[in-house]
C-alpha cells in the first residue's frame, strides 16, 4: 500500500477532530446531535468559504441522511402500527399463549422465552416486543420456575442482541450500515452470516451455562402471575383469534415468497412493510368495524411517531458520518468525490503497517465505543463508513468489517451491556439494570472474542 497517497486538507483535519469529539461524547454518555450539527456547519463553512454555505450544508446533510433512512423508518412505523393493533385486539396474547404448554421447567422456559423474543423482535423489532413478550410470556416462564433475572437475560440476548444486531427481516440495521459502507444490505447479511451465527450461538450458550445454577426460582413466581391473571381469564373474540392466526401466517408466506422470488434488500423490506399495514387494516376492520378508519389513522400516527422518535437523532448523526463516505458529494458539492475517512485510511495505510487483523480489532473497538450511548444505531453510519474505508485501504472484505462494527455497536448499545440501554427489559422483569448488565457482560465478551477470531479467518 506504499504507492497510495492522498492530499490532506483542513477539511480532513476538522472532520477527524469531529469524529473524536463525537466518540468522546458517546463515552461520556451524552447525546451527540449538537456536536454533529456543529461540525457539519464548520465543514460547510470551510468548504464554501461563507456562512450561508455552512448553514446550507447542515440542511443538506440532514436531508441526505433522511433519504437514506426513510425506507427503514417507514418499515418500522408500519410494523409498530401492526403491533399496536394486535395489542388492542388481544391477538398478541393469543399468539403466545400456546407457548406456555411447552414450558415444562425453568431451563426449557429460558430457551422458549429467548427464542420467542427473537422471533417477535425479527418481525416487530425489540422495542414493541419487550412489552408484548414481557407482559404475557414472562409471568408464564416465572411460574414454571425461571428467575426474573434469567428471564431478562434471555430477552436481552435473544432480542436486543441476536435479532437486532442481525435484523434479517426488517433489515434496518444492515440498511443503515450498508448505506454508509457503499454496499447493499444483502452483502452484509450473506457475507456476515457466519459472524452473526457465531456471535449469537456463543453468547446465548455461554449465558445459559454461566447462569444455569441460578435460573431456578424457588418462590414459584406467584407475584408475577397476578399481572397476567386478567388476560388468562378473558375470553378472546373471534376477530382476535382470526388475526392471531392471520398475522404469523402472513409473515411465513412472506418468507416463502422471499425465497421463491429471490427478494432481498429493499424488495424484501417492502414486502414485510406492505404485509404489516394490510394485516393492521384487516384487524382494524374486523375488530372495530365502524371506527376502523379512525383506528387505522391512529395506529399509523403512533407508528410513525415511534419510528421518528428513534431515528431523529440517528438522522442527524448519520448526516455527519455520511460526509466521511460518498455522501460528501451530495452534501458539500461536486468538488468532493472521495469520502474524508477514505482519504484518511489511504493516507494511514501508506505510512503505517496497517494490516487486516489490526483493522478487524479497530473496527470492533470503535463499534463498541459508539454503542456506549445506549442506542446501538447511532454508531452504524460510522462503522459503515469505516468498513469501506479500511476495506479499501488494506484490501479486505468490506461486508465482514461492516458486520463486525454492526454486531459490536448493537450488542453494546442496543440493550445488552450498557445499563442505560437495559431499562425497558429490566423494568418489565422487575430487576436491577446494573445487575442485568453484569450478568450479560461475560457472555457477550466471550461472543466478541470468538467472533473476532472467526473474522480474522474470513477477512
Amino acid at each position: 500500500m506504499t504507492n497510495l497517497s492522498v492530499h490532506l486538507t483542513p477539511i480532513h483535519f476538522i472532520y477527524l477532530i469531529g469524529v473524536f469529539t463525537i466518540l468522546t461524547t458517546m463515552v461520556l454518555r451524552k447525546d451527540t446531535p449538537i456536536v454533529c450539527v456543529m461540525f457539519i456547519f464548520i465543514l460547510g463553512l470551510v468548504s464554501s468559504g461563507n456562512v450561508v454555505g455552512g448553514i446550507q450544508s447542515v440542511f443538506q446533510a440532514i436531508l441526505y441522511a433522511s433519504k437514506e433512512f426513510m425506507e427503514i423508518i417507514a418499515t418500522i412505523a408500519l410494523v409498530t402500527s401492526l403491533s399496536k393493533c394486535l395489542t388492542d385486539l388481544g391477538s398478541d396474547f393469543l399468539m403466545m399463549r400456546s407457548m406456555s404448554k411447552v414450558m415444562r421447567n425453568s431451563y426449557v422456559s429460558w430457551w422458549i422465552l429467548g427464542i420467542t423474543m427473537m422471533i417477535f423482535s425479527l418481525f416487530l423489532w425489540p422495542s414493541p416486543s419487550v412489552a408484548l413478550v414481557g407482559a404475557i410470556l414472562v409471568p408464564l416462564a416465572v411460574k414454571k420456575g425461571l428467575t426474573p433475572i434469567a428471564a431478562a437475560i434471555a430477552m436481552n440476548l435473544f432480542g436486543h442482541g441476536i435479532a437486532l444486531s442481525s435484523d434479517i427481516v426488517i433489515q434496518g440495521a444492515p440498511s443503515i450500515t450498508a448505506a454508509s459502507a457503499g454496499i447493499e444490505p444483502q452483502h452484509i447479511l450473506q457475507s456476515g452470516f457466519p459472524l452473526f451465527l457465531m456471535m449469537g450461538v456463543v453468547t446465548v450458550v455461554s449465558a445459559f451455562i454461566l447462569n444455569r445454577k441460578s435460573m431456578v426460582n424457588k418462590d414459584g413466581g406467584t407475584l408475577y402471575m397476578q399481572s397476567n391473571e386478567q388476560l388468562t381469564t378473558t375470553k378472546p373474540s373471534k376477530g382476535a383469534v382470526f388475526i392471531a392466526i392471520l398475522t404469523p401466517l402472513a409473515f411465513v408466506i412472506d418468507i416463502i415468497l422471499m425465497f421463491v422470488y429471490d427478494l432481498k434488500g429493499g424488495d424484501a423490506t417492502s414486502l414485510v412493510s406492505g404485509t404489516a399495514i394490510l394485516v393492521m387494516i384487516i384487524g382494524s376492520i374486523i375488530g372495530f368495524k365502524g371506527k376502523s378508519m379512525e383506528k387505522v389513522t391512529d395506529y399509523i400516527k403512533d407508528g410513525f411517531l415511534f419510528a421518528i422518535k428513534i431515528f431523529a437523532p440517528v438522522i442527524i448523526i448519520g448526516g455527519f458520518f455520511f460526509l466521511g463516505g460518498q455522501g460528501i458529494t451530495s452534501i458539500l458539492g461536486e468538488q468532493y468525490q472521495s469520502g474524508i475517512l477514505n482519504d484518511w485510511a489511504i493516507w494511514l495505510a501508506g505510512i503505517t503497517p496497517l494490516n487486516k487483523y489490526m483493522v478487524v480489532f479497530i473496527q470492533m473497538v470503535i463499534g463498541g465505543l459508539t454503542g456506549l450511548d445506549g442506542s446501538g444505531f447511532s454508531g452504524l453510519p460510522l462503522v459503515g463508513v469505516l468498513a469501506q474505508t479500511f476495506g479499501t485501504a488494506v484490501n479486505c472484505s468490506v461486508p465482514i468489517l461492516a458486520t463486525l462494527g454492526q454486531i459490536t455497536a448493537i450488542f453494546v448499545g442496543g440493550g445488552t451491556i450498557v445499563p442505560w440501554g437495559l431499562i425497558p427489559v429490566a423494568a418489565i422483569c422487575n430487576v436491577n439494570p446494573l445487575e442485568l448488565a453484569r450478568k450479560n457482560l461475560l457472555p457477550v465478551g466471550i461472543g466478541f472474542l470468538c467472533t473476532f477470531i472467526l473474522a480474522c479467518i474470513l477477512i
